[in-house]
């Protein structure tokens, strides 16, 4: 790694590194409670049928509304639901294994089966995020393309966040790389605002002059990178390390993504006895978190039980029995009788709304939480309920989770606001297009009357008839 110089570092040590902390839910390192990481807008091009979406706000968009806490998306079957919510889970596995892994893993196919069909652009993705209330929003920059053996490789990555008081023009970018060499300001240092729409603007010619500059004098400011790998994230290696506070924070705050692929299959497995803080991503550690929540947080626990009770009638207690061969079997006890159920015996239903309350209910939550069609399995009278418990994790606390999720249940989406809901849909080219629905006048105006917004969905308001 090459270090240039320009100046001296002004702020950011590291000893205290600015940003690291800041995604901790539940405090900070002095223990004052702080709102957790939030995407105010994202943009996501050439994937699969994604060939151009805009969600949210961007540096570029500012009278645009930011996400909202809890953002459902909906649409018919085949408009790109799916993609979507894929597209978060790609990317959060590019940071953990590298681009031409994440192009293979969860029969994703290949760089060349997730390129929206006929282009030749590379797949980019743009995040557009606030690692605090307060903080200066950062925009992340990603760009994805082949090399010439059809291989996959990190073209370009970019991080920027505008100075402050700064409202209009160009952001700052601290965080340059182009195929896998570039230059890193270190620290809160602001960068170098370059307005990279223009032509001439030329990555490597900068590189030379910092390294120019370098030989010139001592500097703390800046460093020359270059990658050994061209398929792996910059933001990999940099967030690795200390004089990096707000890259740090960004690969942490990806790290810390949850996506759902629960299924009540995996939750009905039988496995090795143990108490585990987090459930993960398939749900079949369910009762290892029961047994950590039990120990750990009873009183939270208790407040589980009391709410599923509420949606389910007739669970009366959940807990856990370790069998002989030290495997963990979760077990319901129903009013009406004696014996308890085991899991295996639950309805999907039962076992899917424990899950969600459970992870809802995490004492330390993930920074953003994306549901696939949660209503799979469910009473259509839950999913409103369902909906509303969503919201309420949502928005009720300063360290709460932000929720993505896709559904097609017009039951759930009478729970929303149309500043929550957007609509998917295709386009004659194949391609899908994304509006919210707070756009529409005059569904804004109805719901505004008391309609509610599935209603209205259900009656073709919402979608293309």
């Amino acid at each position: 790694m090459k270090i240039g110089l320009s100046c001296v570092l002004k702020s950011g040590t590291q000893d205290s590194p600015q940003g690291l902390w800041r995604i901790v839910p539940g405090g900070n390192k002095n223990g004052r409670k702080l709102t957790m990481a939030r995407i105010e807008g994202f943009r996501i091009k050439n994937y699969r049928v994604l060939k151009d979406v805009i969600l949210g706000k961007l540096w570029n968009m500012q009278q645009a509304k930011p996400l909202t806490p809890m953002t459902a998306v909906i649409g018919k079957n085949g408009v790109g639901k799916s993609s979507l919510f894929d597209a978060f889970g790609f990317l959060a596995d590019c940071l953990k294994l590298g681009v031409e892994e994440a192009c293979d893993t969860r029969g994703r196919g290949g760089f060349d089966r997730i390129r929206s069909q006929g282009r030749n652009d590379p797949i980019e993705f743009q995040i557009y995020y606030k690692q605090e209330g307060n903080a200066r929003p950062i925009t992340y920059e990603l760009a994805i393309d082949a090399d010439k053996t059809g291989r996959p490789y990190v073209k370009l990555e970019r991080l920027r966040q505008r100075s402050k008081g700064q409202k209009h023009g160009w952001p700052f970018s601290f965080l340059l790389l182009n195929e896998g060499k570039g230059v890193v300001w270190k620290g809160e240092e602001l960068g170098q605002q370059i307005d990279e729409g223009k032509a001439g603007f030329d990555l490597f010619k900068l590189i030379e002059e910092i390294e120019a500059t370098s030989k010139k004098e001592e500097s703390r400011e800046t460093e020359i990178i270059e990658l050994q790998d061209k398929r792996k994230l910059g933001i990999a290696t940099l967030g690795a390390l200390k004089q990096h506070p707000r890259i740090s924070a960004f690969r942490q705050f990806i790290e810390g993504w949850y996506l759902s692929y629960f299924t009540p299959d995996a939750a009905r497995s039988l496995p090795l006895a143990g108490p585990q803080r987090h459930l993960n991503i398939h749900g079949d550690n369910l009762g290892n978190v029961v047994q950590f929540m039990e120990r750990e947080h009873p009183k939270r626990f208790k407040s589980i039980l009391n709410r599923i009770a509420e949606k389910i009638p007739g669970i009366d207690r959940i807990d856990t029995e370790e069998s002989p061969d030290k495997r963990l079997l979760l077990r319901f006890n129903d009013k009406g009788f004696d014996d308890p159920f085991y899991a295996q015996q639950m309805s999907d239903g039962t076992l899917k709304v424990f899950a969600y309350l459970l992870l809802l209910e995490d004492p330390t939550p993930p920074p953003f939480i994306c549901i696939e069609e949660p209503e799979n399995g469910l009473y259509h009278k839950l999913l409103e309920t369902l909906a509303t418990e969503f919201r309420v994790h949502a928005t009720g606390r300063k360290n709460a989770p932000q929720l993505f999720i896709t559904t097609h249940q017009p039951y759930f989406v009478d729970a929303l606001s149309p500043d929550e809901t957007w609509i998917l849909e295709k386009g004659p080219d194949g391609f899908s297009s994304i509006c919210r629905a707070s756009d529409d006048a005059t569904v804004k105006a109805m719901v505004d009357e008391g309609l509610p917004l599935g209603s209205l969905w259900y009656s073709d308001y919402l979608d293309a008839r």
